[in-house]
This record gives C-alpha cells, sequence and structure tokens, in this order.
C-alpha cells in the first residue's frame, strides 16, 4: 500500500488523483444495526476460542499456517491459498478460486484471488478482505519476509470470523427459509471473504505494479452480469452486474501490533466506523476484553473518535482503490502512522500482540453479527447456573456476614442479601 493526499511518512508523499465517491452509497445507504444484548456478546466472544486461531504459539493455528513468506505466484503462496480455500470448505461456504495472469516488472506473473461465500444465492453481500501475498523481494534474507502484520494476521482474523459466525448464519438462513426473519432484506445479505492476491508491489508501487487482484476483480466484477434466477429477490434485475450487489468492502490490513490508531477515512462509510468503535466500547464495558494473558485493566480504544470534520480527499492506495473507482463503499481498516516493522524483517511473529489479536476477533465478530442481523446464543440454563454459582461465590469471599434465601427460581438460587456487618 502507500499514502495519498495529506498523509506522510518518513516524508514519503504520494497524491492521487482519483476522486472519491460512491454510486453505491445513494442505492443502499446507512443500516441501522440492531445492537447485540451484553449477554449475547458475551456469549459471542465465548462461542469459540478468540485466541486459538491468531497463536502463533500453536503451529496448527491459522495464523501459524499463513506466516510464512507467501510472494505472488510462489509454492508457499499457493499452499497458503490451499490451506484458506481447504479451512473455507469445510464450513460449506462456496470458494471460487479468480485466477488471472498480469505482466509485473519480472515479466508475466500468475496470480489467484480467492472468494469464499457463505450463500451465493444471496442478492447482497458485504465483504470482508485482506490481501494474502507477502511482499516480493528478489534475494536473501529479505526474501524471508513473512509479513505477520501484513497481512498473514488479517487473513486468520477473517478465518476466526467465518468460524466463530458460521452457526449462527446457518441458524438465519433456517429462520429465513422457515419465512421466521423479521427483516428479509437483510436476512438476503451474506457475508464474503476475499483474499486478494498481488497486493504488494514488486518493485516501485505505481497504478501497474501493485493491487493486481484487486484491479482484476473490480473489473471482473463490474463486467460480470447476474445470471438468471441464480439469486433471490432479483428475477426483475437481469442488467445487475456482480459488483452492483456489493453492499460495503471492509478492508483490513497491518493489523496485529499493539495500540493501533483507526481512523475513518470515507464520509459514505462513517457511521459502519462508528458502530465498529461501538462495538469494541461495549465488548470493554461486558468485561470480554479481560484476559489471563493481558494485565490490562482498562483497554484504549484503537479508534480516533470521528469530529465530523475528518479531511477526506486523500487516503492510502491499497486493495481497495479499484473498488472504490467503481462505485462501492469501503471502510478501510488500517493503522497510521503503519507499524514500525512494515515492509522489514522484523514483521515477524514477534511483531504480534495477542491480546491485541484476541481484541479484534471479538470486534470483528460484534461488528458482523450486527450488521447480518445474527442472533448469537444466549447462555444455556446450565451455563446461567454455573455463572449464578460462580457470582455466589465472589461475592461470599467479599463479603464477611452472607445471607441467601431459600427461594430458587428456574434452577436458579436468588441471592438475597450481603451485608457488612
Amino acid at each position: 500500500m502507500r499514502f495519498s493526499g495529506p498523509f506522510t511518512l518518513l516524508g514519503l508523499v504520494a497524491v492521487l488523483s482519483w476522486p472519491i465517491y460512491s454510486l453505491q452509497g445513494s442505492i443502499l445507504g446507512q443500516r441501522d444495526l440492531s445492537q447485540l444484548s451484553a449477554s449475547q456478546i458475551l456469549s459471542l466472544a465465548s462461542s469459540s476460542d478468540p485466541v486459538k486461531n491468531i497463536d502463533t504459539r500453536n503451529p496448527n493455528s491459522h495464523l501459524s499456517k499463513i506466516l510464512i513468506p507467501r510472494a505472488a505466484g510462489s509454492e508457499n503462496s499457493t499452499f497458503v491459498r490451499n490451506y484458506i480455500k481447504s479451512t473455507l470448505e469445510s464450513l460449506n461456504w462456496h470458494v471460487e478460486e479468480d485466477s488471472f495472469t498480469d505482466n509485473t516488472p519480472y515479466g508475466p506473473r500468475s496470480f489467484t484471488n480467492l472468494i469464499a461465500t457463505k450463500d451465493p444465492a444471496a442478492s447482497r453481500r458485504v465483504i470482508v478482505s485482506a490481501h494474502f501475498d507477502s511482499k516480493f523481494f528478489p534475494h536473501y534474507p529479505e526474501d524471508q519476509f513473512v509479513g505477520a502484520t501484513d497481512s498473514a494476521a488479517p487473513c486468520a482474523m477473517m478465518l476466526d470470523l467465518a468460524e466463530a459466525l458460521n452457526p449462527f448464519l446457518d441458524q438465519r438462513s433456517a429462520r429465513l427459509e422457515e419465512g421466521l426473519e423479521d427483516d428479509e432484506d437483510i436476512a438476503d445479505t451474506t457475508l464474503q471473504l476475499v483474499f486478494f492476491d498481488g497486493e504488494e508491489a514488486f518493485k516501485d508501487w505505481t497504478d501497474t505494479d501493485s493491487v493486481y487482484g484487486a484491479r482484476h476483480l473490480a473489473q471482473h466484477w463490474s463486467t460480470s452480469y447476474i445470471a438468471p434466477n441464480s439469486k433471490r429477490r432479483l428475477l426483475g434485475h437481469a442488467s445487475l452486474t456482480e459488483i452492483s450487489t456489493i453492499e460495503h468492502l471492509i478492508l483490513l490490513d497491518l493489523l496485529g501490533a499493539a495500540r493501533p490508531s483507526i481512523r475513518s477515512y470515507f464520509s459514505d462509510t462513517a457511521w459502519l466506523f462508528d458502530a465498529m468503535a461501538s462495538a469494541e466500547r461495549r465488548l470493554a464495558e461486558s468485561g470480554a476484553f479481560a484476559y489471563p494473558e493481558d494485565s490490562a485493566t482498562t483497554w484504549p480504544s484503537f479508534f480516533i473518535p470521528r469530529t465530523g470534520k475528518e479531511f477526506t480527499s486523500g487516503y492510502i492506495g491499497d486493495d481497495h482503490v479499484p473498488f472504490l473507482h467503481k462505485g462501492v463503499n469501503i471502510l478501510h481498516v488500517i493503522p497510521y502512522p503503519f507499524p514500525r516493522v512494515w515492509h522489514t524483517l522484523k514483521d515477524d511473529a514477534s511483531a504480534l500482540d495477542i491480546p491485541t489479536m484476541r481484541r479484534w476477533n471479538l470486534i470483528l465478530r460484534v461488528l458482523m453479527s450486527e450488521y447480518l442481523n445474527l442472533r448469537p446464543n444466549l447462555p444455556s440454563k446450565h451455563e446461567r447456573i454455573q455463572r449464578a454459582d460462580e457470582d455466589l461465590v465472589r461475592e461470599q469471599d467479599s463479603c464477611p456476614v452472607f445471607r441467601t434465601t431459600d427461594t430458587c427460581s428456574n434452577g436458579l438460587c436468588l441471592v438475597a442479601d450481603c451485608k457488612m456487618s
């Protein structure tokens, strides 16, 4: 990626003259998200371990499998792509490989984007995306660059998101088929994960030596018309292209290092940026960020609060740009300034912070659950009894004199009083 507009790093400034606009924003507009309750947030946070998939100490974690040199066109790139593909196919997602050849400073190279869709028949989709290639370096030792933040960790976070939300997406699909879904428009919006190939420049970042996969896919989707009867609720729209069914594209990049600073770049998605920041705040308030290996008792926000006066005539060049120019609404989740390890061999496992990555996993789970109107299960009766017992123990430990009633309701004994003597 590179900087554009008012952003600078070590004196590097690049200015793009392309306009920022959104054709789709006028059609789809802002979505009113139904916020999860505190109980649902805790249930979602515990539905699957938010650490196991991003733990580099575990050689079988998703992140460990991705965290290898994987420059576009290499054998390692194929290994990582196949790993991501098999992981999502095991969840019964529809996975498409978008393969093509493009010219590079080193001659023609092959690229393959990976597109995973939970419900291919849905009439609309929200995309969460990242690039899975690592930067190409021609000589040792730079050719051992693994790009932990850039973007192995975001890819692992996307796989965690798919695993965590998969059962709730299945439940929503069943409700839609049975006519039990309150809002069919929202229920007919699916989650799509896109892993871009060839984001990195082979030499110097230019309009032709960068974002190879994103440029190809944006062009392909903008000229691919939806086949009749292939989507629900679109029978009378034979002229729609694939790109026109994208509600929003969320791009993750350079995530995983501690203390990121995330800002809002586009007015069209300022509300979605705020929703992500809100998810973070409510997770903290619920206690979901508490983690044995994290000694923090407070969690400074990842997000810079919006003032409404943000200067948005510049942005960071990345995989979202070809889609931005074709009218897609973009939420670019990238820290500024970049991590200090950016494009150095130090962007390895040591650059990553597990509590930070754990927080990202939980934030993405809550944000996308609310966007897609999922309903994470409330704790079971057994879990509620267990939590009540734990609360009782904490109360007893904190009070010299402790009294309870003998009254029980629905299997839960109620604490009547706790007083200091």
